[in-house]
Order: C-alpha cells, then sequence, then structure tokens
C-alpha cells in the first residue's frame, strides 16, 4: 500500500475527479456484457496509434473481422482518421471507455496502463479488485532493468517480447510466472520488411524522467528552474549546432534529421530551427517508423528504439553524455550493455560521435560480420508474423 500512496501523491486531481465515472461504469457494463461477450480493447497513449497497439488492431480488423475490437484514442489525436478507417474506435478516458474496459474480456495495450483512469485503475488491478486479462505489448524492447514492469506492479497476464535475449532476461528477472513471457516479436516488426533506405541520418535521443514533466510541484531540474539550462537541452542543442553537422552533409551528401522524444516534443521550442543540413522534426511531421525505415543509420542515447533499427539491419551509434546520471535517476543497466554490444559504439564525447558517423559512412551504413551473427541471436523470428503470433497468444488467453 506504500508504494500506491506514493503513486498517489504524484497523481493529478482532476484525474481523481474524473474517478466520479467509477460507479456508473460499475453499474453500466454487466448490460453491455450481455451482448458483447468476448470485446476486445486496444490502446497506446491516448494520443498516439502508430506503435504495437496500432499494428494489431490493423492485423486483427483485416484478417480477423469476426472479432470485436474496439481502440481507444483521442479524437483529437492526429491519428484518430486512420484508426477511424479500419475499425471501431471510444474517446480516450469517457464514460464510454471506462464502460468498455470493464466490459471487455481482453484489454491490450503497447503502454502498462492502457486504461481509462491511471490511478484509479492501478489500485483496482494491481492489488486484486479487478482480476482481468491484460496483454502487454509494449513500445520498445526492454534491454535495462525496469522494475515499474515486474509482475508485482503490473499483474499482467502477458508480457510480449520482441527480441530473444529480452524474453530470457525479463522471463529470469521480472518475476512472472512460467508462459507469462512469450517471446512473438513486436507487432510493429511487420512493417520493417519493405523499405526504400535514404541518405539520412536520424539522431533520436530519449527522454530524462526528472525534467519531462514541467510540473509546478517540482521546482527545479538539475537545480534551475529553466529546463533549457539543463544538460539534456544544452548538450543536444549544442550537438545539433555543430559545424561538423554542415560539414558532414556538405561533404557526403547527407541530411540529418533530429526527432526527440515524444515525452519531450512539448519543448520544441527550445530547439533550434531546421535549417538545409538539419531538419528538427516532430509527431506533427513524421511517424517514429516511417523515420527509421527511410533512415540509413540512427543516433540515439539510451532510446530501445535502436532495436528497429537493428532489425533493420541498420548502424546506430549512442551519444551518452550522462550516462551516470541515467543509470541512478532513470534506468538501471539490464542485459545489454553499451560499452560492450556487437552493433554500436558509445560515446561520452560528439567528437567521437561524428568520428563514427564518418566512418559508418565511409562503409556505406554496412554492418559488420559481427553485427550480422548477433542479429541472428536477437532475431531468431525475422518474418512478417509478428502479429500472427500475438494474436495466437491473446486467443489463447
Amino acid at each position: 500500500m506504500s508504494s500506491f500512496l506514493k503513486k498517489l501523491k504524484r497523481v493529478k486531481i482532476s484525474e481523481l475527479i474524473k474517478g466520479w465515472k467509477l460507479p456508473v461504469a460499475l453499474v453500466c457494463f454487466p448490460f453491455y456484457r450481455l451482448y458483447h461477450k468476448d470485446l476486445w480493447i486496444v490502446c497506446e497513449d491516448k494520443n498516439e496509434a502508430r506503435d504495437n497497439g496500432f499494428w494489431f488492431f490493423k492485423y486483427v480488423r483485416e484478417n480477423h473481422p469476426e472479432q470485436e475490437c474496439v481502440y481507444a484514442i483521442s479524437s483529437s489525436s492526429p491519428d484518430y482518421n486512420e484508426v477511424k478507417k479500419i475499425g471501431k474506435t471510444v474517446e480516450y478516458g469517457s464514460l464510454k471507455h471506462w464502460i468498455l474496459y470493464f466490459a471487455s474480456s481482453k484489454k491490450i495495450s503497447s503502454q502498462k496502463a492502457g486504461n481509462p483512469n491511471a490511478a484509479i485503475f492501478y489500485f483496482l488491478e494491481v492489488y486484486g479488485f479487478l482480476r482481468d486479462k491484460r496483454i502487454f505489448l509494449q513500445h520498445g524492447v526492454i534491454i535495462n532493468d525496469l522494475k515499474w514492469l515486474y509482475y508485482d506492479v503490473t499483474k499482467m497476464k502477458r508480457f510480449i517480447c520482441g527480441a530473444y535475449p529480452e524474453y530470457r532476461y525479463v522471463s529470469a528477472t521480472f518475476g512472472y510466472s512460467e508462459g507469462n513471457i512469450c517471446y512473438t516479436g513486436l507487432c510493429r516488426f511487420d512493417g520493417l520488411h519493405d523499405y526504400k533506405t535514404q541518405k539520412v541520418i536520424l539522431i533520436m535521443p530519449t527522454w530524462r524522467e526528472w525534467i519531462a514533466d514541467e510540473d509546478s510541484r517540482l521546482k527545479q531540474y538539475e537545480g534551475t528552474t529553466d529546463i533549457s539550462k539543463t544538460n539534456y537541452f544544452i548538450s543536444w542543442i549544442d550537438f545539433i549546432n555543430d559545424i561538423k553537422i554542415q560539414e558532414i552533409a556538405k561533404k557526403y551528401q547527407v541530411k540529418f534529421i533530429f526527432f526527440p522524444h515524444r515525452n519531450m516534443q512539448k519543448y520544441m521550442k527550445y530547439f533550434p530551427a531546421s535549417n538545409q543540413y538539419i531538419e528538427i522534426a516532430d509527431a506533427g511531421t513524421y511517424g517514429v517508423q516511417e523515420l527509421m525505415k527511410m533512415a540509413s543509420m540512427m543516433v540515439t542515447d539510451y532510446s530501445s528504439v535502436f532495436f528497429d533499427m537493428l532489425y533493420m539491419k541498420k548502424p546506430v551509434c549512442f551519444y551518452q553524455f550522462d550516462y551516470e546520471n541515467f543509470r541512478k535517476a532513470q534506468y538501471g543497466e539490464g542485459y545489454f550493455h553499451y560499452e560492450n554490444n556487437p552493433f554500436g559504439k558509445s560515446h561520452r564525447e560528439k567528437e567521437d560521435v561524428f568520428k563514427d558517423i564518418e566512418r559508418i559512412i565511409c562503409n556505406n551504413f554496412k554492418p559488420s560480420d559481427e553485427y550480422l551473427k548477433a542479429h541472428k541471436e536477437y532475431f531468431k523470428l525475422y518474418d512478417t508474423n509478428n502479429c500472427k503470433r500475438v494474436y495466437d497468444v491473446v486467443k489463447d488467453l
């Protein structure tokens, strides 16, 4: 209970006020279930339909139209119309979403929560008041020790894995019963077999938990009240503005695209404007998968999205100027070691990153033999049947 109270302190009052929908939904959902005995509800983040949730929903609608399936998404999302073309939707967080969530036989999400109200449903599901069948599709390949995804804080019935070493690590570490962890490949991997690469170098850093939320209750970020003066912004802006970007772009006729994690995109105003050598892009301009399929290589810090690049056998390198702080304040180390892995080199200084970029370009972006050998170990399942395997997992639960 102490962990719940700790989480409750960070919940906004407005979210708790919406709890009035709980008793209404509890009264209504049994009547809805009388006519919808096997409803599946699918979602990602409330404003998105670009990840494993969308790919799974699309697969079910196209291949199993007999299966009743609803996608929860905000009608203000830029992806709303695309989802609506495929199948039924429900407004994320609405009373109907509450009713359908209770009435559904399977709850399928790429996010840990995937419910109408994080605070209330955390209590109901983790403390055993709601014994539902939840399937965690994930939104990336896990490489770190993520204690917030351990069984005792999720109670997920099925946990999908996208890479074989990840499957072994999660099975051994996260406390799930045998059979709860499933290596199927990620649903979105189905879309990574057909692409046309351009001479694009994609820069895609992840978020920082300690500065992601501009919250009045958090007075300071790394000792400053100005987010733009944090190490994250100073370092990445310095990298983007470095003359080497221009020199490499001109010399090798490549283009750079900078695309920060969605949790940091509300701070786009702090980044410099695009120029002819580097485009500062956001989710309104590109989809993540679209960018990765386009790119020849990726520069990231710790984002597990680099596994999608590895899946396509494309090179990566890591710029990790705040490695010690990231490990201390965000994610503990898991089975993947940046300093010693077959896929990409880890750098603390930007000058070394630029040298690595040039090396990779001069090698025509080709992966090494060591890389290709490791690829077979990480992706023992390498085909376009990822959604099908996930569907079978859900159907059999």
